[in-house]
């Protein structure tokens, strides 16, 4: 456990985070372009046409990672923001800022992607539904971070306000992902269950699964790369930066 707690302290230090991400961040973007590659091919000529929906349901493999991956963010965002403000972990509150706008496209492709699968499926691009809505007051939260934190021009004081407002919205998250249980809704339930039978077919499931894998990784890559640029242009004129990348920096 000490040796965990001193790799966690090292890793939040500026200077060591930015060799952390510089190292890792390549290597997860080619782990996800390879899964997503492998991930396309089973849902597009592995998996054979759903008998009801027929082709039109093979956007689920875009918008059910999508969708997990809109919840997971959101959550890390606000983990990370609680972190940032009790124990003043600065990398911590970087991972978190950096989080909000991958989690803000990540929404978007789920709404955009949901409402292509809706139009043949319920007969409309949008309705009201509260699993939709909620998604969608999700995607302002992360607008909202995103806006606030560009919006006061002291970089800590704007960190702490965004993280204040990540930290609220969180109660979002639950909303989300059980307002098909918790309301009469016209998006389906659970198809894939973490305990419990899946409604799914086992020859359906192992490319979505490959997707979220891949999302999840594109994910890491994506937020590594963020979150170095935010170190980088907060630490600019710090010693360590200089003597690494120079005056430019």
């Amino acid at each position: 456990m000490n040796k965990l707690l001193l790799w966690f302290n090292q890793t939040g230090s500026p200077a060591r985070f930015d060799v952390f991400a510089r190292r890792w961040s390549t290597p997860s973007f080619v782990l996800a372009v390879i899964l997503l590659a492998i991930g396309v091919y089973g849902a597009l000529l592995s998996v054979p046409a759903d008998y009801k929906q027929g082709d039109s349901f093979r956007i689920l493999y875009i918008h059910v990672p999508a969708a997990w991956m809109t919840l997971i963010i959101f959550v890390i965002m606000a983990v990370q923001s609680a972190i940032a403000l009790i124990w003043r972990i600065k990398i911590c509150e970087l991972i978190a800022m950096a989080s909000a706008p991958i989690g803000a496209v990540f929404t978007a492709i789920t709404l955009i992607s949901g409402a292509v699968w809706g139009k043949p499926t319920w007969g409309t691009w949008w309705t009201w539904d509260p699993r939709l809505t909620s998604e969608l007051v999700l995607l302002f939260l992360y607008l909202g971070v995103i806006g606030l934190y560009s919006a006061i021009d002291d970089r800590r004081a704007a960190g702490r306000a965004a993280a204040f407002l990540a930290i609220i919205g969180v109660v979002n998250v639950p909303i989300v992902h059980f307002a098909v249980t918790w309301w009469n809704t016209l998006h389906q339930g659970e198809t894939i269950r973490l305990i419990g039978p899946s409604k799914m077919d086992g020859s359906m499931v192992w490319p979505l699964l490959v997707m979220t894998l891949a999302t999840k990784l594109w994910y890491i890559g994506s937020v590594l790369v963020r979150a170095r640029v935010l170190n980088l242009q907060q630490e600019c004129r710090k010693q360590w930066v200089i003597d690494r990348y120079g005056e430019s920096a």
